[in-house]
């Protein structure tokens, strides 16, 4: 049985109390790239009750993305964006969530952003990584900023960190294994990494800037 609304909440209010609880809830995030690290951070938000999740994804569910990604066998071939809403409507019905099938391109950042607090960037690829921060760096410059750079491979959890790069740019991960490089992704490890792009998005909404 589904609990209702007040139920549900009321459950999250005594986790997290009810002034930090208020923060999650009003927040926006903009997860961008619904992969190893995003769907597992968009989970992870869903989850501590953040109120409005907005999933941006071109690709669909590929049996390959099975060993790290949060989708099941029987959604292969689904847009990743839909099924990962669908999978959130499990976790939390209450979270708001907007999805869009669609590439990021420099051209729609500006009208992509408008609502969202903070934007989380979970790209595969370097350049595609370096193009969105930069572009949410020039259209929105107090909107801050989670990207990740280093998750592959299998060496110690332990060397996935949380740096701040700039005022409102934070990095997640060990900043050197690169899945380019054929170390493999892991679901364990890039779990870790999604795990701290979360936290430090958690962090932000509730007016902590330091990582």
């Amino acid at each position: 049985m589904i609990p209702d609304r007040e139920t549900f909440h009321a459950a999250l209010v005594a986790r997290h109390g009810a002034e930090r609880q208020a923060k999650f809830d009003s927040a926006h995030v903009a997860v961008c790239g619904l992969g190893g690290l995003g769907s597992n951070i968009a989970i992870a938000l869903a989850r501590a009750g953040v109120g409005h999740l907005h999933l941006i994804d071109f690709d669909h569910v590929e049996p390959s993305n099975l060993n790290r990604q949060q989708y099941a066998a029987a959604q292969v071939g689904l847009a990743k964006a839909e099924a990962l809403r669908n999978n959130i409507a499990a976790i939390n019905p209450y979270c708001e969530v907007i999805a869009e099938t669609l590439r990021i391109t420099p051209e729609r950042v500006t009208s992509l952003f408008d609502s969202d607090d903070i934007v989380c960037e979970a790209f595969d690829r370097a350049d595609q990584k370096a193009m969105l921060v930069s572009c949410v760096m020039e259209a929105f410059p107090q909107k801050p900023i989670v990207a990740a750079s280093g998750m592959a491979g299998l060496a110690s959890a332990n060397d996935i960190s949380t740096v701040r790069v700039s005022k409102h740019l934070y990095v997640c991960g060990d900043r050197v294994a690169d899945a380019a490089d054929g170390l493999g992704l892991y679901g364990a490890r890039v779990l870790v990494c999604a795990a701290h792009q979360a936290t430090m998005i958690l962090r932000l909404i509730d007016g902590t800037e330091e990582p």
